[in-house]
């Protein structure tokens, strides 16, 4: 049991860098046009604060390097993105994404740094912060509500990645049965509520790509038409004469 959680641990660790790189096209996006448009910051301050809590708990927690090794590297992909949307935030943005910074990133990780090494100790600790991490797993999980919301508004999935749903999907899932074999449930809990959230994701997907294309279909078939009509007379008046 203990090879194949380490062997599942491992797919869950590759799954997560695919996971935490599948926004590079948002933000390559981002970097042409100099323009974060709507996109939100939220989901990435709410995934640094997560991958540091969860670096610190596998530090902490004996056996669990390979949930501190992949969110270490989380944390850096994280500076990386939240340092683009800064550059290319508008005033507004930019400071609302620096009080967030602030608070969530500079501020959380401090306090629940300082207090659990002064206050509590053992598994009294490594218990607090995995109640800790398995919140703001659930809040880095649900944080693309905002984008499913308007998914729903606008009927169109333009701000709302693929491959980031997908990710999340695939990740939660696989954590999940990881969790399980080690039955850590401070894993289990927020990863089975990001397989959920992921699966209704894929299923918006499944539901507004659909009318996009007929849309498209229609207006092709509508121009076609169209042209047929635009050379109809000049057919028939080449016959007359």
């Amino acid at each position: 049991m203990a090879t194949l959680s380490f062997y599942i641990g491992v797919i869950g660790n590759l799954i997560s860098v695919l996971m935490f790189l599948a926004p590079m096209y948002t933000f390559s996006r981002i970097i042409k046009n100099r323009s974060t448009e709507e996109f939100a910051s939220l989901p990435y301050v709410c995934t640094f604060l997560n991958c540091f809590l969860w670096t610190y708990y596998g530090i902490i927690k004996p056996g669990a390097y390979l949930v501190s090794t992949i969110n270490g590297f989380g944390i850096l992909v994280e500076i990386v993105y939240l340092s683009l949307f800064l550059t290319y935030a508008t005033a507004n943005k930019r400071v609302k994404t620096a009080i967030w910074i602030g608070i969530l990133d500079v501020g959380f990780p401090a306090a629940a740094i300082l207090v659990t090494w002064l206050a509590l100790k053992g598994d009294v600790r490594i218990n607090a912060i995995g109640f800790l991490g398995a919140g703001l797993n659930i809040i880095m999980y649900a944080s693309p509500l905002a984008a499913m919301k308007t998914v729903v508004t606008t009927k169109s999935v333009e701000y709302m990645p693929f491959w980031l749903s997908f990710f999340f999907f695939l990740n939660g899932g696989v954590w999940l049965f990881y969790s399980w074999l080690e039955q850590d449930y401070f894993l289990g809990v927020p990863n089975g509520m990001g397989f959920l959230l992921g699966t209704v994701q894929l299923v918006l997907y499944w539901i507004y790509t659909k009318p996009a294309k007929k849309e498209d279909e229609s207006l092709s078939s509508a121009l076609l038409v169209e042209e047929g009509r635009e050379h109809e007379p000049l057919t028939s008046s080449a016959a007359t004469t």
